[in-house]
């Protein structure tokens, strides 16, 4: 593990969450499961405390505290992704099972942590030295809910 790491916080669900995680994001693994070694305030002896694991390569925690956490949107998980196909599949995976939909490829898993599922197109066309082309793709993305590299490619394409 990196010296930094972002610990997500979750109620008693943190070993389930990070082996999905790691199952969707490749370069992911998990690395190490802590069990209490006694009765503690969020669980009893034997209870997965705290996970280590990695998305793409990053390093993160996840922590059973007890009672779950309300995230917010102060911060996120990132995902850039090479294709539709692969923003298709992560945003399927990750808004099932009482997941939703934000705007502009913003979402929250069933655990409430909220993620951008982001084509890696999207950040050169929205760099376009015209700024008719970035203007057009910002506006379409603005109006997205889920990104779609084919309507972006359109919009910079006037």
């Amino acid at each position: 593990m990196s010296k930094v790491s972002t610990c997500l916080w979750f109620g008693k669900d943190a070993e389930m969450a990070v082996r999905f995680y790691v199952s969707l994001v490749p370069g992911s693994s998990l690395k190490h499961i802590l069990r209490s070694p006694g009765i503690w305030p969020g669980g009893e002896a034997g209870d997965v405390i705290l996970v280590t694991f990695t998305l793409g390569g990053q390093s993160f925690q996840a922590l059973n505290g007890g009672a779950p956490a309300s995230y917010g949107t102060a911060a996120s998980i990132s995902v850039e992704c090479s294709d539709q196909a692969e923003v298709d599949r992560l945003w399927t995976a990750l808004t099932a099972d009482g997941g939703s939909e934000i705007m502009c490829g913003w979402l929250r898993d069933r655990w409430g942590v909220p993620w951008q599922i982001v084509p890696e197109i999207l950040p050169r066309l929205l760099a376009d030295p015209d700024p008719a082309v970035s203007g057009r793709v910002f506006a379409a993305m603005t109006e997205m809910v889920k990104l779609d590299v084919a309507a972006l490619e359109r919009a910079a394409a006037g």
